[in-house]
């Protein structure tokens, strides 16, 4: 065989591993796309999407501290802000949060914006416990970026856990009024709602919520606390039922509810409690328990 003949050989074998790599990770098998990134490498130390690739897997397996090689490598011959955040994530999750966050702040400068280091930049900074510093780093992305839902959603939650629901819930809906359809919109406003008392209309978003995801377990579950809130106890306690019977782990959670609603209900017993979440008001009075 000609050197070029078996030069090609080599080549289209890394390319069918990279192929098989790309599809793995699209597939969520990091384990796979670890060993088939690992053959690209072997021929070609700093093949870019591969040591990505590599680097991505690690992290998806809690390797994290191993990842920080291969993806600091990949930003060395890449000015990819994908690969730079994947960096900053590997190095916090190594234990080395300061040069992540410098490294953050970097990517989060460039123009263009790129959303997912500027969400990154954000989380880590709040993990770190500098709140201040991670709604400023969304505010400023807002600046540049106002229509990026993401951004709006995450200043809402850091505005949420400083107890500044105005705030949040302004933002809140303003995603979920541009977006009916997000999930993630139309539950932050129903959980400010609900804390701010406003349990009808909590409710009526729960309602819109269940009727495009039907098998959203904690939605259920409360929906059936404003329901019970605003004394339609026996509306909130078949939500309960239908909640317990798609998840049955959180029965100890549907008691507690029913326990602590202002329109809800004690049990004595746990069996009586089960049996009722089970069967519903009739078996259990039937039983004798009323």
């Amino acid at each position: 065989m000609s050197k070029r003949a078996s030069t090609n050989g080599g080549t289209n074998v890394s390319q069918r591993a990279l192929e098989a790599a790309i599809r793995a990770m699209r597939m969520q098998q990091p384990v796979e796309a670890e060993r088939r990134s690992a053959e690209v490498l072997a021929s070609d130390s700093n093949h870019v999407l591969a040591l990505q690739i590599f680097g991505h897997a690690l992290l998806l397996q809690n390797r994290a501290a191993e990842a920080i090689a291969p993806l600091e490598r990949a930003a060395k011959h890449s000015d990819d802000p994908a690969i730079e955040t994947l960096l900053a994530t590997a190095l916090a999750g190594g234990g080395r949060r300061d040069e992540a966050l410098a490294q953050l702040a970097r990517t989060t400068a460039r123009r263009p914006l790129y959303p997912p280091a500027v969400l990154e930049h954000s989380a880590q900074l709040s993990q770190a416990g500098r709140l201040d510093a991670a709604t400023a780093v969304l505010e400023a992305a807002l600046a540049r970026a106002p229509g990026i839902a993401e951004f709006k959603l995450e200043l809402g939650f850091h505005h949420l856990r400083r107890n500044d629901r105005i705030r949040a819930r302004a933002l809140f809906a303003e995603v979920s009024a541009a977006a009916p359809e997000r999930h993630d919109a139309a539950t932050a406003l129903a959980r400010i709602m609900a804390l701010d008392g406003d349990y009808a209309t909590a409710a009526d978003l729960y309602r819109g919520v269940l009727a495009r995801h039907p098998n959203d377990v904690m939605s259920r579950n409360n929906l059936a606390i404003c329901l019970l809130e605003t004394g339609d106890r026996a509306a909130g306690e078949a939500s309960l039922r239908d909640a317990v019977r798609a998840a049955p782990q959180i029965a100890g959670q549907a008691v507690t509810v029913m326990a602590a609603a202002s329109h809800g209900r004690f049990f004595l017993r746990p069996s009586a409690a089960a049996s009722f979440l089970r069967d519903g008001a009739a078996s259990f009075l039937r039983d004798g328990n009323g």
